[in-house]
């Protein structure tokens, strides 16, 4: 079966405990949450707490029929897609089924590999809709959440956007990672009104050699294997924005190009004999202290200086908590719009929950773990217990007088312990590269 349903999730309704356990073992790598019960009764208690794209249930169920749980056909779109199974060659039955608006009915036995046809009808129909709400519906929320709030920190990054926007400066944000300085960038540039591209570029992410190509772009013959011309971003970015995310990260020789380009305005194709001119506002990002690798010597500092005409500083979550629960009913509502779901709500104690973790992977990391309680049908109360091996909850579970940077190293330390050690997981789940996890381990242990 074709990946469409990752992103889905599924109930089996089935008295038969080895058709159970088979569903499961063959379903289990394709839905994000699958659940399996024996009578209606247990599939309406889990119906009421979770949300679930496709119903696969038997008709001749002991106590009561499927064909008898008509509650499930019933109520607010979008509807869980009903499965029917049956050991019965009874056309009553698949006509009545059919009638009550059921996607399917299989006679059993059966092959997985109708089962799985019959999914994936249903689930790429699912993603039509859901493509179609997203294009179609009006979205209140379409402003970056990362300016969501009312904490006095946001309210001055929402005036310092509209009061630079306009300018043709520099700019550079500071932050943690996962804290949105991307979806500042963007911000920054929509609010510019420049008619060019917002064009991103993760600096250390691109081998050093391929870099100035990357940048300049080059000419065939320019170097082995360069058969094309190619573009650079800079060339891309022509009256629109550059965002060159981790800065940092970019090797010294680099910093002497960009910081002519910078200068002059002009870029040099790699293999090109002249100069092209550029009008591209350049917006670089970082979350390391460049002030400290400019004394170091691994950066310049004239660079620096001239990246640094307006100076963004994102504040960490955990320093703005009044922030959390507008940025968790506007990542709700864009979660909730993109699967075309109904209005999600949230408990007081879900948001106090949410209120008193201490975000290391900060708005990203928020994001992720309301996508996942929504996907799931988890609460935010309970995520926490439901992910981490330790008895003792995270959410204000440490000594009231340690240090944030040791709350964020103990609980760092605890995700990577979580999954066996696998770094690449950890850092997913934190919400931060894997790049910034490897600095934070050389930081503490060498």
């Amino acid at each position: 079966m074709k990946s469409v349903s990752k992103f889905f999730s599924a109930l089996i309704v089935d008295h038969d405990v080895h058709m159970r356990e088979y569903l499961i073992q063959s379903l289990s790598k394709q839905f994000v949450l699958l659940e399996a019960v024996a009578t209606i009764e247990e599939a309406e208690q889990l119906r009421q707490r979770c949300h679930f794209d496709v119903i696969i249930m038997e008709v001749n169920l002991p106590q009561r029929s499927g064909l008898d749980w008509t509650e499930v056909f019933e109520g607010a779109v979008p509807r869980a897609d009903i499965i029917y199974l049956s050991s019965q060659h009874n056309i009553q039955q698949s006509i009545k089924a059919l009638q009550l608006g059921a996607a399917d009915f299989i006679l059993k036995p059966f092959t997985l590999d109708v089962l799985n046809t019959s999914i994936e009808r249903c689930l790429s129909k699912r993603i039509v809709r859901r493509q179609h709400l997203t294009l179609n519906e009006t979205i209140t929320y379409d402003q970056p959440s990362v300016i969501t709030g009312q904490s006095h920190a946001i309210k001055s990054i929402q005036r310092l956007l509209e009061q630079v926007a306009p300018t043709q400066v520099s700019t550079l944000i500071e932050g943690e990672s996962g804290t949105g300085k991307e979806l500042v960038a963007k911000q920054l540039h929509v609010l510019s009104g420049r008619t060019g591209e917002f064009v991103p570029i993760n600096c250390g992410s691109i081998a050093a050699h391929l870099l100035e190509s990357e940048l300049f772009g080059h000419e065939i013959g320019a170097f082995a294997g360069a058969e094309h011309r190619k573009k650079g971003l800079f060339e891309t970015a022509h009256k629109g924005t550059l965002f060159l995310d981790e800065i940092g990260e970019m090797p010294l020789n680099m910093q002497s190009a960009l910081l002519k380009v910078l200068e002059d305005r002009k870029i040099k194709p790699v293999g090109y004999d002249g100069e092209i001119d550029v009008d591209v506002r350049v917006v670089a990002a970082t979350n390391r202290k460049l002030e400290d690798d400019v004394e170091a010597g691994q950066f310049r500092s004239d660079l620096y200086y001239l990246l640094n005409v307006i100076n963004i500083t994102l504040p960490p979550l955990r320093e703005r908590p009044e922030d959390i629960v507008a940025l968790t009913h506007s990542f709700t509502n864009e979660i909730a719009l993109e699967l075309g779901l109904n209005d999600i709500v949230w408990s007081h104690g879900d948001l106090e929950a949410l209120k008193q973790y201490h975000w290391p992977g900060n708005i990203r990391e928020l994001r992720n773990i309301i996508s996942r309680c929504i996907l799931l049908g988890k609460l935010p109360a309970d995520y926490w217990q439901l992910n981490t091996p330790a008895p003792e909850p995270v959410v204000a579970g440490y000594p009231l007088e340690w240090s944030a940077k040791a709350v964020e190293k103990e609980h760092i330390l605890k995700v990577v312990e979580s999954v066996g050690g696998n770094k690449s997981i950890a850092a997913k789940q934190l919400g931060l590269s894997r790049k910034t996890l490897e600095r934070k381990y050389k930081d503490w242990f060498e």
